[in-house]
């Protein structure tokens, strides 16, 4: 599908996400507006969130270890967020960009891009993709194992699954990471510290209890990722999520060789039925793409 210049403002500019409306229990039964999606410097997490985190990876060490390397971290990168602040007279527009298949001839490039917020995932490419995806970027959402680099204008989002990822992402930053036993990560990444934002474990928790109805081991990046835009964003579009029209879970810049791929440890069939159902409900538009 294409869509025309001139017509972008009137797609992106109808208000999906509807808040505060006391009839609408559905979405106020899971929308939580005073969790915290990011850490901060002076957030104190809960032990109870801290065990149920700890346990997604079976991670070692303590509440205490814990704390100590969120500080270091901490003292690198900006110790509270950098958000993009409601107002009475903007409406903040946000696109989630998954990695599905179904991005491919979709001509979504130039709606994405006409967002104020393009959030994306993992190892999401753009070039030699954008007619596709667009050229834009705010926000990318990644882990160690999902790495890449980052021009200088975008926020790295790090989705904090186990204690090394804080260890990873300091030494990523600076001098580079080394782990003993060896660890299958890039040793270091290009990004700006300055723009460096923190997933909150108890955003990760709230998203997987609420959202997800604790269904799974814990959400993927890209469903933590439109939590995100849910929480940062009046307006909010779905891009590149689900399978293919072929049934098929894969990349959008891959060849599909193996057409049995599923979800791994996550629900990735309930997370789509979410989106689904949200898109019924107005709080948000998805672009299947076919």
């Amino acid at each position: 599908m294409n869509y025309p210049l001139e017509d972008l403002h009137q797609t992106s500019g109808r208000l999906w996400i509807v808040v505060g409306v006391a009839d609408d229990l559905w979405f106020m039964k899971r929308f939580n507006k005073s969790v915290e999606p990011f850490l901060s410097a002076n957030y104190n997490l809960s032990e109870d969130v801290f065990n149920w985190w700890k346990r997604l990876q079976r991670a070692k060490g303590n509440f205490s270890t814990f704390r100590g390397k969120v500080d270091r971290l901490f003292l690198m990168v900006p110790p509270s967020p950098d958000v993009l602040e409601s107002s009475p007279d903007r409406c903040r527009t946000c696109a989630v960009v998954g990695n599905s298949g179904n991005l491919r001839r979709s001509h979504y490039g130039p709606l994405i891009d006409f967002h104020d917020v393009i959030i994306r995932v993992n190892a999401g490419q753009i070039k030699g993709f954008e007619a596709d995806v667009g050229t834009r970027t705010t926000h990318h959402v990644m882990y160690p194992e999902s790495s890449v680099d980052l021009d200088n204008t975008t926020h790295l989002v790090l989705a904090p699954f186990k204690m090394v990822d804080f260890d990873w992402l300091t030494g990523a930053l600076t001098t580079g990471f080394t782990s003993i036993p060896r660890w299958g990560v890039r040793s270091k990444i290009k990004a700006n510290k300055d723009l460096v934002m923190v997933l909150n474990p108890a955003f990760m928790r709230y998203v997987h209890d609420r959202w997800l109805e604790k269904k799974g081991y814990y959400p993927s990046t890209g469903f933590l990722a439109l939590g995100l835009a849910l929480h940062m964003c009046d307006e909010v579009s779905v891009f590149g999520y689900g399978a293919d029209s072929d049934g098929n879970w894969s990349h959008y810049w891959e060849k599909l060789i193996n057409k049995d791929l599923k979800t791994g440890p996550h629900p990735g069939d309930t997370e789509y039925r979410m989106i689904q159902e949200l898109n019924e409900q107005q709080k948000l538009k998805f672009y299947t793409g076919f």
